[in-house]
């Protein structure tokens, strides 16, 4: 299992969040999308939630459009 941590900034303000998962790496729009799940998850308007076939790019965007921004992911051993 590798131990991600993923510094971010949500409405403007520092976080980080760590995850575990069996893959060995983590691009950025699938972190963001962990992000999304993470803060929008229980929202009523599943609107906010990007599609399933939505491209790297509008998984992006649609993070930045709900507040969370300059997602870096850190590679932690675990």
């Amino acid at each position: 299992m590798a131990v991600f941590v993923l510094e971010y900034r949500f409405n403007g303000e520092p976080r980080s969040y760590e995850l575990e998962l069996k893959q060995a790496q983590l691009a950025e729009h699938e972190a963001a999308m962990h992000l999304l799940q993470l803060h929008l998850g229980d929202a009523e308007n599943s609107l906010l939630m990007p599609s399933a076939d939505s491209t790297p790019e509008e998984v992006m965007e649609q993070a930045e459009r709900v507040g969370v921004t300059d997602i870096r992911v850190v590679d932690r051993e675990g």
